[in-house]
């Protein structure tokens, strides 16, 4: 189950342990906690999807770890949110690209994998509205907790939410597009190939699915 990962999931997933042995021989709890709480995240969806009995391939994996280690561990413990400017575009977008694909795989599989039980564009356009939906549920999330406790999470207020959504915006066309070129059979590498990878990994999700003739 684990060791069929990425190695780079593997690495990040062991410099998060060392991390953490190392922060609490130190008594930095704080980092303690993140680090571990980081490690707990990025490992749950490899459990979850056990439980489920779905197979989720190593790269989607790879790209969840990334982003939890970027978005918990260097964002907050290393305040990478501050000292880079870009950095919470990176993750906004990189979250929005991997909402849009669970969207897309999610409605691909309400369809049993027939990619011609409804037009290529409409099932893609649901996609982007569930990773938007995502996208507008945490931008509410930050201002409740900002009124009920006292947190700066949405830092400028009204700008950095419209900036944020903006970048949801960005990226969750991104990520619907590139449904929308797998239902077309345009094989571009990346986030094309991983959507192909998980259909091929979960058959019993959908047996309608007929493969192009250069599949």
């Amino acid at each position: 189950m684990f060791g069929e990962q990425a190695w780079l999931t593997r690495i990040i997933w062991v410099l998060l342990l060392a991390l953490a042995a190392w922060a609490l021989l130190t008594f930095r709890w704080s980092l303690a906690f993140v680090a571990l709480m980081t490690l707990a995240l990025s490992m749950a969806p490899v459990l979850l999807a056990r439980w489920v009995q779905v197979t989720v391939p190593p790269g989607f994996v790879a790209a969840i770890v990334l982003f939890l280690s970027g978005t918990l561990f260097l964002g907050e413990s290393f305040d990478f949110y501050n000292r880079f400017w870009w950095w919470d575009i990176a993750m906004h977008g990189g979250s929005a690209v991997g909402f849009g694909l669970i969207g897309f795989v999610l409605i691909f599989m309400m369809f049993q994998g027939d990619r011609f039980a409804a037009p290529h564009v409409v099932i893609a356009f649901f996609a982007f509205c569930f990773a938007m939906t995502v996208g507008a549920m945490w931008e509410i999330f930050e201002f409740v907790m900002d009124q009920l406790f006292g947190l700066n999470m949405q830092k400028s207020g009204l700008l950095d939410t419209m900036g944020d959504l903006i970048v949801d915006t960005a990226g969750a066309l991104f990520g619907a597009a590139c449904g929308w070129l797998y239902l077309k059979g345009q094989d571009y590498g990346g986030p094309v190939r991983m959507i192909d990878d998980f259909v091929k990994r979960n058959p019993r999700f959908f047996r309608r699915h007929r493969p192009h003739k250069d599949d």
